[in-house]
């Protein structure tokens, strides 16, 4: 069973239509995404995340996952199923806190699994990684990898799929692991991994700092095309692993040249160091995800960033418009013109 498709599309147009998708994480960065996805396809979504969710269409349950109580709340008798991204994906903060990430990644997704089983709820999906093979060189990285992760975020996630697997046999329930690769897109402001780096010094005219000579590559995905993967995973019933990526891995210099094109920033940069393990390459081989989801990245390296800037600089704008409204206000306030 694991590694099977089953197609329950029914309706072209809205084909989750009477049905409640619980996603966890909903609040992030691909969490939002993946809610306004599901709600495009005609699905009630409940998000379980440690803030209310913005729009009051949407059902929220607030507290923390690691509570059985909230996870019991969250588990309505209406959930169709589970859409599990809350987790701690810090690798630093992983190995700075071990225990904390065991129970946050690995004890939340086997209670939600048990629950599931519990309720009848059949299908349920999580968001894992390629951290689960570890430094495989320049290899190209496929599913049938062996599983040796070099962190505690790696070896947590490994853990989860395998009580997916668990589950799937000995329960029946549909259990699928998307493994996602870098993953950048609008909404992501608040972040810091290179692609907000990037985009923060073209808005400030100030430059990046890069690890080694920056030949290193690595397979970016926009945050597009991963709820794309994950919806087609959730319409097909697809059991078992398969890697959601961009498919065309590329150096972090020609990153940097594309997020000059789509900024026209000079972006300077600075070479350092590499850090202890920097891994060389992340190739990874998505033909899995193409057969059995019908995946296919819609949007190119240089389209996706420009979405990302587009976000940047309306965000800038809008902060800039705050910024001179209550400067407005506190000069009209100390004038005695309003109290």
């Amino acid at each position: 069973m694991w590694g099977t498709t089953v197609d329950k599309t029914d309706d072209p147009d809205r084909p989750c239509a009477g049905q409640r998708v619980l996603i966890t994480g909903g609040c992030g960065f691909v969490g939002r995404a993946a809610v306004a996805a599901f709600r495009r396809l005609g699905a009630e979504v409940t998000v379980v995340d440690q803030r209310p969710f913005p729009d009051d269409a949407v059902h929220s349950v607030v507290g923390d996952l690691t509570d059985p109580a909230l996870r019991d709340r969250a588990m309505t008798p209406d959930v169709t199923g589970v859409v599990h991204l809350a987790a701690i994906t810090s690798v630093l903060r992983s190995a700075e806190a071990p225990a904390e990430t065991f129970t946050m990644n690995v004890e939340v997704t086997q209670g939600l699994l048990e629950l599931a089983r519990q309720r009848g709820i059949e299908q349920f999906i999580l968001g894992s990684t390629n951290a689960v093979v570890g430094n495989v060189g320049t290899a190209t990285i496929t599913e049938d990898i062996p599983l040796r992760p070099l962190t505690p975020y790696g070896a947590t996630k490994a853990a989860c799929e395998m009580l997916l697997s668990g589950y799937a046999g000995a329960y029946g329930l549909t259990t699928t692991a998307l493994r996602f690769t870098n993953i950048y897109g609008p909404g992501m402001e608040a972040k810091d991994s290179f692609v907000p780096r990037l985009m923060r010094a073209a808005l400030a005219g100030t430059g990046v700092q890069i690890y080694g000579d920056g030949t290193q590559v690595r397979d970016l995905v926009h945050v597009q095309d991963i709820v794309a993967g994950i919806t087609a995973a959730w319409q097909r019933r697809f059991t078992g692993t398969a890697i959601i990526g961009g498919g065309r891995s590329v150096s972090v210099l020609d990153l940097i040249a594309a997020a000059r094109e789509a900024t026209g920033a000079e972006i300077p940069v600075e070479h350092i160091p590499a850090k202890t393990g920097e891994m060389p390459a992340v190739i990874v081989d998505i033909s899995r995800a193409r057969a059995e989801l019908g995946y296919q990245p819609s949007l190119s390296l240089a389209d996706g960033l420009r979405t990302v800037w587009a976000d940047f600089t309306a965000a800038e704008a809008t902060a800039a418009e705050a910024n001179e409204v209550n400067t407005a206000d506190a000069e009209l306030t100390t004038s005695g013109q309003l109290r």
